[in-house]
């Protein structure tokens, strides 16, 4: 067997695993027994410890240059934590609201936005992406009105959902301005560790328990912390080397069935009909969104793309 056929047995098995990790997210979260948003918190702060030895060792001087005053990256680097707060602060809640199958789809909206993201910046769109956002507008339009025959609560979580969606997409394109420059490791650090204390102080303020809870509880987390938010996106990342980010980025949308299938056998949340064809629908339009940017992603410098700057969602 050749090195290229290992390349690619290692890189299909990268994307395997990363598929599986991010899947384990949103069922974890509902299967957690704490509040969203103290899982939010933990989860990014125990991220950012996870990292600070890197950061502040191998890359202390690119942390230090970062830090410097008048450097727009560093108060980049603070704004994309802030919109990342925002967007566990929604989606996370909308998974122990609602339907991890709908929750998780409707997260994944965020290339949808990113894409009106760049149209308001004067990178106009495809056709075919103008055409995906469609699609995918008319299939969360579909599973929200499905959700309204159910509880006030479902559509909560539907909004929050698309609220998390927006976030992501915001913290991307903030991440956009830094990444050409910035490491992967020391961004991921510095967007986590802001994401933590504005979560914190979020849940100082409203008086969330951030402890007391059961052993099964901090292992759910811990489990989202090594899975999802660790080993996932750090899969995703080794593929992006040997594949293109237009692959990896429609294959993230296969969480949104693993997560409906692990949440179906796991918490017996079985997923409700009548969203299924909205679902599918704004999936599909999702793949076509990512697919047809793919030609405008090829025309900008290749340092910063969708899938290396977002986190991750979910």
């Amino acid at each position: 067997m050749n090195m290229r056929s290992n390349r690619a047995l290692l890189t299909g098995a990268a994307l395997a695993i990363a598929v599986l990790a991010v899947s384990s997210s949103a069922p974890l979260i509902a299967f957690a027994a704490a509040p969203a948003l103290a899982i939010a918190f933990w989860r990014n702060a125990l991220s950012a410890a996870v990292l600070t030895p890197v950061t502040l060792g191998p890359r202390r001087a690119e942390l230090r240059g970062l830090l410097r005053g008048g450097n727009r990256d560093g108060l980049f680097c603070v704004l994309a934590g802030v919109a990342l707060a925002a967007h566990f602060a929604t989606w996370m809640p909308s998974v122990q609201l609602g339907s991890v199958a709908t929750a998780t789809a409707l997260v994944a909206t965020q290339p949808v936005w990113q894409g009106l993201i760049a149209a308001a910046q004067g990178r106009r769109p495809s056709k075919a992406a103008w055409t995906g956002i469609g699609l995918a507008v008319a299939g969360a339009a579909w599973a929200t009105g499905a959700d309204i025959t159910v509880s006030p609560q479902a559509v909560l979580a539907d909004v929050l959902a698309l609220i998390g969606g927006m976030a992501a997409a915001v913290y991307t394109a903030l991440g956009e301005r830094v990444r050409a420059r910035t490491s992967t490791t020391t961004y991921t650090w510095a967007c986590y560790g802001t994401c933590a204390v504005v979560l914190l102080i979020v849940c100082l303020t409203l008086k969330t328990p951030l402890h007391g809870y059961a052993v099964t509880t901090w292992l759910a987390i811990l489990a989202v912390v090594a899975g999802a938010q660790l080993l996932g996106h750090s899969m995703f990342n080794y593929a992006l080397h040997h594949t293109s980010a237009t692959t990896v980025s429609v294959l993230i949308l296969l969480e949104t069935p693993g997560a409906a299938l692990l949440a179906w056998v796991w918490l017996e949340q079985q997923p409700r009909l009548a969203t299924l064809p909205g679902l599918a629908l704004l999936l599909s339009g999702v793949a076509v969104v990512i697919i047809g940017s793919r030609r405008l992603t090829t025309r900008r410098p290749p340092a910063a793309t969708l899938t290396e700057t977002a986190e991750p969602t979910p």
